[in-house]
């Protein structure tokens, strides 16, 4: 019985200290602080900035200052930010997406109309 005992309080407290996927979403209810100003250095070839922002960790928002990341060809970068929805905030973080000018889901090199928002 308590070898049963220990064995459940053993996997109880593990779940507890688990990582938290990447890709999971995490609400606040604390506002980022305003974005530091930052100094954006010369464009550099096949690299593209991330901006410095802010991450929560722990109990609190730290920041994390800009750095260059290589490239995807046929790829743009959209940089991470806070969203706020009914008083809660959530990162979303950066990301990379096909180049889509007008935004239809389609890549601009297989769309026959690759500047119409309006086409279905």
């Amino acid at each position: 019985m308590i070898r049963k005992l220990l064995v459940a309080a053993t996997l109880a407290a593990s779940i507890g200290t688990l990582a938290t996927p990447a890709s999971a979403v995490v609400y606040v209810r604390i506002a980022p602080p305003e974005l530091r100003a930052e100094t954006v250095p010369e464009p550099r070839r096949n690299r593209t900035w991330v901006a410095g922002h802010w991450e929560w960790q722990g109990r609190r928002h730290h920041w994390v200052p800009g750095t260059w990341i290589r490239d995807r060809s046929g790829h743009r970068y959209n940089q991470p930010q806070w969203v706020e929805s009914n008083g809660r905030w959530s990162m979303q973080r950066g990301s990379w997406s096909r180049n889509d000018r007008d935004g239809d889901g389609v890549p601009n090199r297989a769309d026959r109309a690759p500047d119409n928002p309006n086409r279905r």
